[in-house]
């Protein structure tokens, strides 16, 4: 690969261009673009240290750009100042674009001490976004060997930090194989499964790769880094992957998150604050980001693939093309429900799979694929945000409560659109709840736990129904009537999914849930004998309130009707302690409730004996017709 072309050439002025809005000058004052007011605050203090920031930042780049071999950082004052100075800049505003093709290089050129190439990663934190050039370009250095494998191992690292940051990835996908290639080493074996299991296409699935996996599992055992790459690979191409694998892993890769999240995230808030108006410039989006570098949710960002200045030729051109071909489809010239339906044979999914929760075409193609990838990337994406991103399971994270809240209430729409839950939903809230104080996100959390798909009895009373109890004897009654619509909500969403898959039990969520008629009978028969066991405490503790009766009563509607309704052979009477107390109300409103599912149970088991009977006729007369 070519190196640097200006190592060769005297240093000319660092340049971007107007179009990304990311130039040095808006850069550096934390960016802001306003002309009029540069003008008139030219000459203010800040403004000046602004400059003189700059200066030192250029000096710094030029001096990285033309240091000689086997510089020493001991006693060398001048390495040491330009050092601080690029740690400092990039703490406290993040790199500009153009930085990065410098700093890369001379990192991973092998020309400084480790502990100064140590640090200089570690200081390669983004104000917007990373040039993919710039990525290539030091991935190249890989090839001839000229760094330690501990800064290699850190390079590695960064990349999958940074991954969503990376402007284009063509020609990073075009480096599989080459980063294929640095399994054999044990210690990046990990990095480099997880870096392959983000640019992982179908296209890169072979067979030669497939039996290269499978000998590095023989020979390291079952690391969970190896099966989630060929889990995927499995999914990509079953017919080539026969081994059985785990069906689920709770954590496939190792954290690499290392220092950057945090200097991510201390930057994107710094900049938020100073730049509140122009804050969608920090990603070059249309909207408002998250701190979260994960779920950017534009998909025009980060991972376009095509020329915004063609768009229109390319969509035309997609339109009369890519139907009849094998090409891909970008999803980011993917506007209206016609393209999906014409294209919908040649989508591919974004890296980032967390730009698909927003974007109703891609919900809709979720919802109607057999691609079992595509939900494997987004749960593995999804479990790891949601635990690295918890409010209170981890320090420190209080202060972006809001930011959680409005992530949860996005990962519950999409749930509610493709009407399914997502199990690593349900693995996050079995971790949770036990350290969950009931207050915050608690809509949130509710709505969520609504969706929780059907599990054995046992896994969810340990994880799910002793916690929530809990919470729910010690706390107000307005928690207590949203924990029952909570779990009125789950249980027709279980009821729901019964009716949509009574006829198709050979679809694949059916194998996966490994659900029976009897074992979908024994959990929803458990869930309302528990919701009949709090409710008869809460009665008693909260003095028989006229509200928490309607909510009690209120799921018990949905219970009466369940043989008529959803078509499922259960029926299961209030409980003592939650009927007397509605036959004895004063309120006429609980009355009524109470008359109405009483006169409903009587419709559903008269139903019941008719079909138990008209049963009992048939197979009579069946037995009587042999000979």
């Amino acid at each position: 690969m070519q190196r640097r072309q200006s190592s060769k050439t005297p240093k000319q002025p660092l340049q971007i261009h107007h179009k990304n809005q990311t130039d040095l000058s808006a850069w550096r004052k934390g960016g802001r673009i306003d002309p009029e007011k540069s003008v008139q605050n030219h000459q203010s203090p800040t403004n000046q240290k602004s400059d003189s920031k700059q200066d030192s930042f250029e000096q710094a780049l030029s001096y990285f750009e033309n240091v000689q071999d086997h510089v020493s950082l001991k006693k060398n004052n001048v390495l040491q100042k330009h050092l601080t100075t690029v740690e400092s800049i990039a703490l406290q505003r993040g790199l500009p674009p153009e930085g990065f093709d410098v700093l890369l290089n001379v990192a991973l050129s092998g020309k400084l001490a480790d502990t100064v190439n140590t640090r200089l990663l570690k200081s390669l934190v983004p104000a917007s976004v990373i040039p993919e050039t710039s990525v290539v370009s030091s991935v190249s250095w890989l090839c001839v060997s000229k760094c330690s494998g501990n800064i290699q191992l850190l390079f590695l690292r960064w990349l999958i930090t940074v991954f969503d940051f990376i402007d284009h990835k063509e020609q990073l996908h075009a480096l599989y194989g080459f980063f294929f290639s640095f399994l054999q080493d044990e210690k990046m074996c990990p990095y480099v499964c997880h870096l392959l299991y983000l640019l992982t296409r179908k296209e890169s699935v072979k067979p030669f790769r497939i039996r290269r996996l499978l000998d590095l599992q023989a020979k390291m055992g079952m690391q969970s880094h190896l099966q989630a790459l060929l889990s995927l690979y499995k999914l990509f191409c079953p017919e080539l992957v026969t081994i059985t694998l785990p069906g689920k892993m709770k954590t496939y890769f190792k954290n690499s998150e290392g220092p950057w999240k945090a200097a991510i995230n201390a930057v994107r808030r710094r900049n938020q604050e100073n730049s509140p108006v122009l804050q969608p410039l920090f990603l070059g989006t249309a909207q408002p980001q998250s701190r979260k570098r994960k779920w950017n949710t534009q998909l025009i960002i980060p991972a376009s693939s095509t020329n915004k200045n063609n768009l229109e030729e390319d969509r035309e051109k997609n339109r009369i093309d890519l139907y009849s071909t094998n090409e891909s489809f970008p999803v980011e010239q993917l506007q209206t429900f016609s393209q999906l339906l014409q294209n919908i044979h040649h989508l591919e999914f974004p890296s980032q799979m967390g730009s698909v929760l927003t974007n109703p075409l891609l919900l809709h193609y979720m919802n109607c694929t057999k691609d079992e990838s595509i939900y494997l990337r987004l749960y593995y994406w999804m479990g790891q945000t949601l635990q690295e991103e918890c409010t209170w399971c981890v320090a420190d994270n209080n202060q972006y409560e809001e930011e959680f809240k409005d992530f949860l209430e996005t990962v519950y729409k999409t749930e509610c659109f493709l009407q399914e839950g997502f199990s690593s939903c349900e693995e996050f809230l079995y971790k949770s709840l036990p350290l969950w104080d009931g207050f915050c996100c608690r809509s949130q959390i509710l709505r969520l736990v609504s969706w929780i798909p059907l599990s054995s009895f046992s896994e969810m009373k340990s994880h799910l129904y002793d916690p929530l109890a809990q919470l729910f004897f010690t706390s107000s009654l307005y928690f207590k009537c949203s924990v029952l619509e909570s779990l009125k909500e789950l249980l027709q969403n279980w009821l729901n999914w019964h009716v949509i898959h009574l006829d198709s039990e050979s679809d694949s969520q059916v194998h996966s849930l490994n659900t029976t008629l009897s074992g979908l009978v024994n959990v929803v028969a458990e869930l309302i004998h528990f919701v009949g066991w709090i409710s008869t405490v809460a009665l008693r503790l909260e003095n028989n309130p006229t509200f928490l009766l309607y909510f009690i009563l209120d799921f018990y509607e949905t219970v009466c009707d369940m043989y008529l309704r959803y078509n499922l052979p259960l029926l299961i009477m209030p409980p003592a302690g939650v009927f007397y107390p509605a036959l004895l109300s004063m309120d006429s409103v609980s009355l009524n409730q109470l008359c109405y599912i009483m006169y409903r149970y009587r419709t559903n088991l008269v139903a019941a004996k008719e079909n138990e009977l008209s049963k009992t006729v048939l197979w009579t007369k069946l037995l009587c017709a042999r000979p």
